[in-house]
């Protein structure tokens, strides 16, 4: 097999299938549902319904064995670890009120109010591709790094995926920002937490970070405060960045395809971008490859190795001159970075060469922060291959570089 076609198949097999990479002790069976204090008390934005331990760590060591094997930096790790899935109540794109889950990596040991990170993870397209799903894998090694460095690790699964119901509305920052705080509530009446969370987040959890912060400064929470923001290779200008590198070819050929589908579907989900799926792509059929319950591989086998095969002639213009619907989209998963001015320590970090997320979107995210008075650090994470992918690698050497960072704010 040509390399080019290995990568190929490498990447868009990882960036969809984050759930299965190698090394992961897989997925979770049969977890212990514990008592929650109260529950006929609570109602409303996060409420905490269910809490259930998943897996316990109990040393570091045991730790540093998950980390290592699931190909993430284990020097940090000081505590064993102890992660729940939470079920809680949220809201929808509508506003009407749904039930979420996320994942609370706390460390063993640690006793009383305790800082607390909150990581927003990358693509997905089956519903288990989730932090609360998974263990020893490419999801849950970001949250089980900051717990065992003494944080509270805080990782939302986003609505529709997880436990939770419907299907999922991909990249709509309003929504996971509102997931990601309801999570953080739910957290906190599991276990106490301190008022300044450190917010970060890789790919599609970048946006859904800064989404957060932005929520966090404003005051959405009565308790909570905005500490520090560390986003990880994210898509942030998607329509003046992402799409025109897309469609121009500079990214993997089979991840564009699949991105570019999900686009399309999962925007079509909150604003109506289609009126029916023939309209945009060349099989109708692949809309139903993103219920959920399709895995990426499933998505990597069931569509075509190029735009032009995927999409209609009226698909490929609507996403080159984006319009209706779709621009409607864009301009709420676009605004992350801009008209706002975060009044905490930024970083942005990214890694030249990423083949799914255009570095200018990275460039763009810096210039409009700047055009805010804010100057963010850009932090270059050089070659960090993962699996065969420039962005994945990206994460895996971002959450070191991001603990570190985070342990040095005090």
């Amino acid at each position: 097999m040509p390399v080019r076609r290995r990568l190929t198949t490498a990447v868009a097999c990882a960036v969809m299938l984050i759930g299965s990479a190698a090394g992961a002790t897989g997925a979770i069976a049969a977890p212990a549902q514990l008592p929650v204090a109260h529950p006929q008390h609570q109602s409303g934005r996060g409420a905490l319904l269910h809490a259930e331990r998943l897996y316990t760590l109990k040393t570091r060591q045991a730790v540093a064995a998950e980390l290592t094997k699931a190909g993430f930096d284990a020097s940090q790790a000081r505590h064993g670890v102890d992660a729940y899935r939470l079920t809680y109540r949220t809201i929808d794109p509508q506003g009407r009120p749904t039930t979420a889950s996320g994942l609370l990596a706390l460390p063993r040991g640690r006793e009383g109010r305790l800082r607390t990170v909150s990581f927003a993870h990358g693509t997905g397209s089956h519903r288990s591709d989730v932090p609360s799903m998974q263990r020893g894998t490419f999801l849950t090694g970001p949250p089980v790094t900051y717990a065992s460095a003494g944080f509270a690790a805080v990782a939302p699964d986003y609505l529709g995926m997880g436990t939770g119901p419907g299907p999922h509305p991909w990249m709509h920052v309003p929504s996971e920002a509102t997931a990601s705080l309801d999570l953080l509530r739910a957290a906190r009446a599991f276990h106490p937490l301190d008022r300044k969370v450190l917010v970060t987040g890789f790919s599609q959890g970048a946006s859904a970070a800064l989404g957060l912060g932005r929520a966090l400064q404003a005051g959405e929470d009565r308790y909570f405060r905005l500490g520090a923001l560390a986003p990880i290779s994210g898509a942030y200008d998607f329509g003046g960045a992402e799409l025109p590198a897309l469609l121009a070819g500079e990214l993997d050929p089979k991840s564009s395809v699949i991105y570019a589908a999900y686009t399309l579907v999962a925007f079509n989900r909150v604003h109506r971008v289609y009126d029916s799926p023939g309209e945009v792509f060349q099989d109708p059929g692949v809309e139903t490859l993103f219920d959920g319950e399709h895995t990426g591989r499933q998505l990597f086998e069931g569509t075509p190795g190029s735009l032009d095969d995927l999409l209609t002639p009226y698909g490929l213009d609507l996403l080159a001159r984006p319009r209706g619907g779709l621009a409607d989209a864009l301009r709420e998963t676009d605004s992350v970075c801009r008209d706002w001015a975060p009044r905490v320590p930024v970083r942005l970090y990214m890694a030249g060469g990423d083949e799914q997320a255009t570095t200018a979107n990275t460039a763009h995210c810096a210039a409009s922060l700047r055009g805010s008075g804010v100057e963010a650090k850009v932090v270059d994470l050089g070659a960090v291959d993962f699996q065969g992918s420039r962005h994945l690698g990206s994460n895996v050497r971002g959450t070191a570089e991001v603990l570190h960072w985070f342990r040095q704010l005090g």
